[in-house]
C-alpha cells in the first residue's frame, strides 16, 4: 500500500501532523508513507520515524500549470492508494481528483471539497493535531490522537551532549528562544518579546536559580535579536543548531524552554521539555496540548510585547 499526504505550512505544522503519520505507519504497518511539504519544512522529517520519503512543492507560491503539470506526474508516476490532504486550494483538490487516487481525504469545508471521495469535517476550535487527526476518519480509523512525538538520531543526541559540554550546562540549563526581529520587520510578524521584558525575567532567574545557566536559541533570522539580549545580558550563552535535529536534541536536554509560538516550541512538546509559550495573535489552545508539560500564555491586547513578565515568572515558579 502506497499513501500520500499533503502538508502545507511551516515545520510546526510537519510536527503537529506527526501523531497522523505515526498513526498511519501503526494502522498499515506494511505501507510507504511519502509526504509533499513546503520546501522549508522539509527538515522537520529528520526527527520522523514514519515518513519514507519527502517531496517539494511550494504551495504558497503563485504556481503555473507547468508546477501542476510537473506535480500531478510525480503524484501519478507512484500509483498511490490514498492520499490525506491539508491544502485549501481547490486548484489541489482538482489535482488530486486527476491524478486518480482511489482514495482523497481532506475537509468538507475547503474549496474543491467536492472533488475529495471521502471529505471529513473540519473542527477548527480544537487543538490542530487532533485537528488534523480527524483526517483518519476517511480510512475509518477512529481511534484516538496520540501526542506528538519524534524520533531522534543518535548523531544528533551526541552533537548535544557535546554543545552541552561546551556550554558547561551538562547539570542542567534553561533555554530561551525569544523571536525574530528580522521576520518581524520585514513581515509585518508578531514574533518577538522585548528585550527589557526579558532581562526582568532573567535577572529573576538568576537571582533565584544562580547556578543555573540560561542559553539563547539562536536561529538564521534571529542575528538582531541575540546581539541585543547579550547586550543586555552579557553573562547569557548561545546555542546555533544547524537543523531540526540537532535543535531537538538541545531542547530535549533542557529543565526549560521559554519561548514564543515559534518551532522549537513545537519540538519542546514532542520531547516533553516543560515548555512556557508566549503568544500574541495566534491562538495558544489551538497549538498547544492540554497537559502539564507546557503553559500557553496569551496576550490580553493580542501583542506579545504586552504579556507582563510577572506573568511569565509566575509560571515558572508555580510550574
Amino acid at each position: 500500500m502506497r499513501i500520500l499526504a499533503l502538508v502545507p505550512g511551516g515545520i510546526g505544522d510537519q510536527i503537529l501532523f506527526f501523531p497522523t503519520l505515526d498513526e498511519l505507519k501503526r494502522y498499515y504497518p506494511k505501507a510507504d508513507i511519502d509526504v509533499i511539504v513546503e520546501p522549508q519544512a522539509k527538515g522537520a522529517y529528520r526527527v520522523s520515524g514514519s515518513v519514507d520519503e519527502v517531496l517539494n512543492f511550494d504551495f504558497k507560491d503563485r504556481n503555473g500549470l507547468a508546477d501542476f503539470a510537473n506535480l500531478l506526474g510525480t503524484i501519478r508516476d507512484r500509483e498511490y492508494d490514498a492520499v490525506l490532504s491539508l491544502a485549501s486550494q481547490w486548484s489541489i483538490g482538482l489535482l488530486l481528483w486527476m491524478s486518480g487516487i482511489p482514495v482523497s481525504i481532506g475537509y468538507k469545508t475547503i474549496a474543491g471539497a467536492w472533488f475529495l471521495s471521502n471529505p471529513v469535517p473540519e473542527k477548527t476550535e480544537q487543538y490542530a493535531a487532533h485537528k488534523y487527526y480527524d483526517l483518519l476518519q476517511g480510512l475509518d480509523i477512529s481511534s484516538p490522537c496520540p501526542e506528538p512525538k519524534l524520533a531522534l538520531l543518535k548523531k544528533d543526541l551526541a552533537w548535544a551532549e557535546k554543545e552541552q559540554e561546551r556550554l558547561e550546562a551538562q547539570d542542567g540549563y534553561i533555554l530561551i528562544h525569544g523571536g525574530s526581529t528580522n521576520l518581524s520587520q520585514t513581515q509585518g510578524i508578531d514574533q518577538v518579546y522585548p528585550v527589557k521584558k526579558w532581562q526582568q525575567i532573567i535577572e529573576d532567574i538568576q537571582e533565584k536559580q544562580p547556578d543555573l545557566p540560561i542559553v539563547l536559541i539562536q536561529g538564521p533570522e534571529d542575528g538582531e535579536f541575540i546581539e541585543e539580549m547579550l547586550q543586555t545580558c552579557p553573562e547569557l550563552k548561545t546555542t546555533t543548531p544547524t537543523d531540526v535535529g540537532k535543535l531537538s536534541a538541545i531542547i530535549a536536554g533542557a529543565n526549560l524552554l521559554l519561548c514564543i509560538d515559534s518551532t522549537p516550541m513545537y519540538l519542546a512538546i514532542a520531547v516533553g521539555t516543560y515548555t512556557i509559550a508566549l503568544f500574541g495573535s495566534t491562538e495558544a489552545k489551538k497549538l498547544l496540548p492540554d497537559n502539564e508539560q507546557c503553559v500557553g500564555l496569551q496576550s490580553p491586547t493580542r501583542w506579545i510585547a504586552d504579556i507582563k513578565p510577572e506573568d511569565v515568572l509566575g509560571a515558572i515558579w508555580n510550574g
